[in-house]
């Protein structure tokens, strides 16, 4: 299970309309490794007048990569995110994560692009 619904936040699903911030919430609580690193990232880009903030760090758990994944593919998720922090983000694989400022296009093409992501791999990271 990716997350740890409250009663309250399945009850706002099951009424048809979920609080963003209450959705927010549910991903930090249930997803710590993985917020921290968009958060970070987020906070990196918003101190700096770079496009991008990009991670470098390798998860070191199981846990730690399974946060990552469920995370980023999740589009709900990462939505909510990108309008929480006013970014976009971006995914080659469980430790190259990108965040983005909104106008910032040809970075996120740069980054997303085959070159890209053929040269981020890493023959450690295979099986990741």
């Amino acid at each position: 299970m990716s997350l740890m619904v409250t009663p309250d936040l399945l009850e706002q699903a099951r009424s048809g309309k979920v609080n963003d911030a209450d959705f927010i919430a549910c991903i930090a609580d249930s997803l710590p490794y993985a917020w921290s690193m968009v958060t970070k990232l987020a906070a990196e880009l918003n101190n700096d007048t770079a496009n991008s903030a990009v991670n470098e760090e390798v998860p070191q758990t199981d846990e730690e990569w399974g946060q990552m994944f469920r995370m980023m593919a999740s589009d709900s998720m990462r939505a909510a995110i990108e309008r929480h922090y006013g970014v976009r983000l971006a995914f080659q694989n469980c430790c190259a994560v990108g965040v983005f400022r909104p106008d910032a296009e040809e970075d996120l093409i740069d980054f997303t692009s085959p070159e890209a992501q053929v040269l981020n791999q890493k023959p450690e990271l295979r099986n990741c």
